[in-house]
This record gives structure tokens, C-alpha cells and sequence, in this order.
């Protein structure tokens, strides 16, 4: 076994791409290197460790690698003198020792359900020339990432995972294969947690799995999510979100949860990837079009004022124009107050990578833009809905642009900007819950000022 002692004073930097998910996982990863010792610093040049959280849902997302973690064989020598470069997340648990065939760089490789390991990985790393690659890829018997420590980016907000995995094998995932089948924490385990992060200040919990709507389903034999999130209302948490939600799996009784438990924030994300039942049908996501829409329906009619946002795929194999006009109506139908839209990106290993796929770039291109202005004049239409009214924000930082300008987000998810009001400073706002009255509604912001005090 090596000597972790090795690590201690050893510089770090931790480098995510990918989902929320990622996020929790790279505070673990942060949380376990300050356990051993290890000193966080901002610069990767600056950095004896630089880890590298990977996502390989889109194409794009191993391109960022390649490029970051490939700059680390000409980076400068670090404090110690030697640099030890780690790739963790889903591209790890995909590629394993591999790697290091497009990275030379790399010195580990961690899997999804290895974030323990990490630090005996990186002690053996330090302690030999480089030429071997210290790889952990393996997922039997391992727990959660929660019973890891953890660094949290803001102390008060909390990402919690309630599961991990997923059973849904839609055909251009490449989930299932990196993350496993669903596998649920007890809700003992989850409730006993927030309560924890509540007692630490913590006001905003965001639940975290792959398909949150089928929680429970693996250790209970159904889904037991509406009662989790009653349970985590009950905690004293002042803020509930959840992702990601699959539609075939959200049951009424979550419905209920969502619009009873007031800590449930009015907004939900529901990838709907398509608007064609026959593309949906090809996706392998088990429901129609007709299906989502009333499920839409329902979910506005019990949460007044619910924003409904979600995930759309242009370019799908074997995506008609005709396809593609019916996901333009439903984006309409729907009335989604913003979406994330994306250009198929086939990840080897899918069944989708498979099929043909023979429309013009071009074609798929000016879809897209469609797409996109369709989606921009929705958000910017919901958005002036909230013109003059109050809106609850949790402010969680400056901005970049402006030191004297704060951010933060309403109940509903839209990023809120406000001035710093005279006499208080940004530490005295960030993390408490203010209330702005909107000013300014452009496509993706609000922006207003402070009225009352601060809580």
C-alpha cells in the first residue's frame, strides 16, 4: 500500500466538465485530497495534482479533455516537481488505461464508483517514473460518493445523491454503460444527510440521480421518490431541486409532493429530447408525444406558475423535416420557459452510433437555429411575465462582469441580478434570501433591485 503521507502539502486543482452529478463528485474529490493533506489552489500551473472530472456524453466533452489534459506535458514544472495528472468520471470508467493513447499525460485513471481510491492512486503515482498508468475502474461493493468528504463551492447549497445509474438505456446514451444499473441510498440515508447540511447552514439541496423519478425502485420494489422528497421537506431546508427526471417514470403522487412540500422550488426539468413519437420511439424513450404533452399539462395545472424547462436532440437518425416541425409544435405546446438544445453527437457503444444517419450537416445546422431563435422567444417571453413583480432569490455570488453587481436565482431558475445595495457589502447577501423587484427582463436574466431586508 502506498504511503499517503506522500500527499501531504502537495498542491491540487480539480477540472469538471459534465452534469451535476460531476460537480458533487469533483466537491468529493476536493474533500478527500484536503483530508490527506492536500492544498487547493486555483492555477493548473500552480498544481503537483491536477484531476480532470470527465463527462463523455457529447462529443464535445472529450475534445476539452484531449485538449487540457494533453497542455499538461509542456505546463511548467509545478511546487514539488513533478506533476501528477488524474482523469476521473465517465470517460475514465469508458476508456480506462487507454487513456493514456490520447493523453499521454495521464498518470490515473479513477471510474465512477472509485473516488475513493483516488488518493492511495495518486501516492503510487508520485512514488514511481511515470511510466505506469495507476487505474481503478472497478464497481462491485462500492458505496456512495456521499459517504466521502466533501469541499462544497458554496456553503449554502448542497448537491445530494439520492441514486446512481440508470436502467433506461435510450439508444444514444452512453449512461448506463459508465455509471451502471440504478442503484438507490436508503431514504434513512439520504433524510439523515440533509439534515446534516441543514444543521451546517446549508438552505438550497439539490437530489441527484440519473432518473430521480424511479428512486427507491432497486431496494423497495417501486418507486418511493414523492415520499423521499416529503421527507426531505420535513428537514427544515428552505430550497428543494431535483434532476434529472425521466417522463415515463413521474408518477402523480410525485406531482402531489412537488406542488404540497413548500420547499419545492416551482420549476422542473423534463428532457423531452424530441418532439416525434416515431423519433421518440426510436430514442427508446417509452412515452409519445401525446403523453408528454398532457403530462406537461398536469404538472401546470397542480404547480401554478411551474417553469418547465428540458433537453432537446436535433439531428437524430433518420430525423425527418416533418420530425422535426413536430418538435418545433410541441416546444410551443408545452410553453418551455427555456431549454437546452443539442446536434446529435453518436457516442461509439450506443445503438444509436449505429444507425444511419444521412441528412446534411447543413440541414441538421439550420434545424438547429430554428430550434434555438424558437427557444429564445419563449424564455424571453416568460421572462416578462415576471416584470414588476417580487422575486425570491438566493444570492450566491458577484458577477463577473461587475464587482457592484450581485447574481443569484429565483424559485423559478432564472439567473437574478441586482445591485449591491448602499451601505451592505457583497459578504453580508451572499447565501441569504433576498427579494428583488424586476426591473429588466431580457432572454436569459432578470435584473432589479433589493426591497426589504435580506433573511
Amino acid at each position: 500500500m502506498a504511503d499517503l503521507m506522500t500527499l501531504v502539502g502537495k498542491t491540487y486543482v480539480v477540472k469538471t466538465f459534465g452534469c451535476q452529478m460531476n460537480l458533487h463528485d469533483s466537491e468529493r474529490v476536493s474533500g478527500l485530497l484536503d483530508q490527506c493533506g492536500c492544498i487547493c489552489v486555483d492555477e493548473t500551473d500552480q498544481a503537483d495534482i491536477v484531476v480532470f472530472m470527465t463527462c463523455c456524453v457529447r462529443e464535445n466533452a472529450d475534445q476539452r479533455l484531449y485538449g487540457q489534459a494533453s497542455a499538461m506535458v509542456s505546463a511548467p514544472k509545478p511546487p514539488c516537481g513533478r506533476r501528477v495528472v488524474a482523469i476521473g468520471g465517465c470517460i475514465a470508467q469508458r476508456d480506462g488505461e487507454k487513456i493514456r493513447k490520447n493523453i499521454p499525460a495521464a498518470d490515473v485513471v479513477f471510474g465512477t464508483s472509485a473516488l475513493a481510491s483516488l488518493p492511495e492512486l495518486l501516492a503510487e503515482a508520485f512514488s514511481d517514473d511515470g511510466s505506469v498508468v495507476e487505474v481503478d475502474t472497478g464497481e462491485e461493493g462500492r458505496g456512495f460518493s456521499a459517504d466521502l468528504p466533501s469541499r462544497r463551492a458554496q456553503r449554502f447549497h448542497a448537491w445530494v445523491p439520492i441514486m446512481q445509474g440508470c436502467n433506461n438505456f435510450c439508444t444514444y446514451c452512453i449512461v448506463p454503460y459508465v455509471r451502471g444499473r440504478e442503484k438507490s441510498r436508503t431514504l434513512e440515508a439520504v433524510v439523515a444527510e440533509c439534515e446534516k447540511l441543514v444543521a451546517d447552514g446549508v438552505r438550497e439541496i439539490t437530489l441527484l440521480g440519473q432518473n430521480v423519478n424511479s428512486y427507491g425502485r432497486n431496494i423497495y420494489g417501486e418507486p418511493r421518490f414523492a415520499e423521499l422528497l416529503r421527507a426531505v421537506g420535513q428537514t427544515g431546508v428552505e430550497r428543494i431541486r431535483f434532476t434529472s427526471s425521466n417522463p415515463k417514470d413521474l408518477s402523480e403522487e410525485t406531482i402531489r409532493a412537488m406542488a404540497e412540500v413548500p420547499a419545492v422550488m416551482p420549476h422542473l426539468h423534463l428532457a423531452v429530447q424530441s418532439g416525434s413519437t416515431r423519433v421518440l420511439k426510436a430514442m427508446n424513450r417509452s412515452y409519445t408525444r401525446e403523453e408528454y404533452l398532457d403530462l406537461a399539462r398536469r404538472l401546470k395545472e397542480a404547480i401554478p406558475g411551474l417553469a418547465l424547462s428540458t433537453d432537446i436532440i436535433v439531428g437524430f437518425p433518420g430525423e425527418t423535416e416533418e420530425d422535426f416541425e413536430e418538435t418545433l409544435s410541441l416546444v410551443k405546446e408545452a410553453g418551455f420557459s427555456s431549454a437546452f438544445t443539442f446536434i446529435y453527437s453518436p457516442r461509439p457503444g450506443t445503438p444509436a452510433a449505429k444507425m444511419p444517419n444521412d441528412t446534411p450537416h447543413e440541414v441538421i445546422q439550420e434545424r438547429f437555429d430554428r430550434l434555438a431563435d424558437q427557444v429564445a422567444r419563449q424564455a424571453h417571453d416568460a421572462n416578462q411575465a415576471d416584470l414588476g413583480t417580487l422575486s425570491t432569490v438566493l444570492v450566491e455570488g458577484i458577477s463577473k462582469r461587475d464587482d457592484s453587481v450581485l447574481v443569484g436565482h429565483s424559485e423559478k431558475n432564472q439567473t437574478v441580478h441586482f445591485c449591491l445595495p448602499v451601505g451592505l457589502s457583497a459578504e453580508d447577501l451572499i447565501g441569504k434570501i433576498v427579494d428583488i423587484r424586476v426591473r429588466e427582463a431580457k432572454t436569459w436574466y432578470l435584473r432589479g433591485e433589493v426591497e426589504g431586508d435580506p433573511r
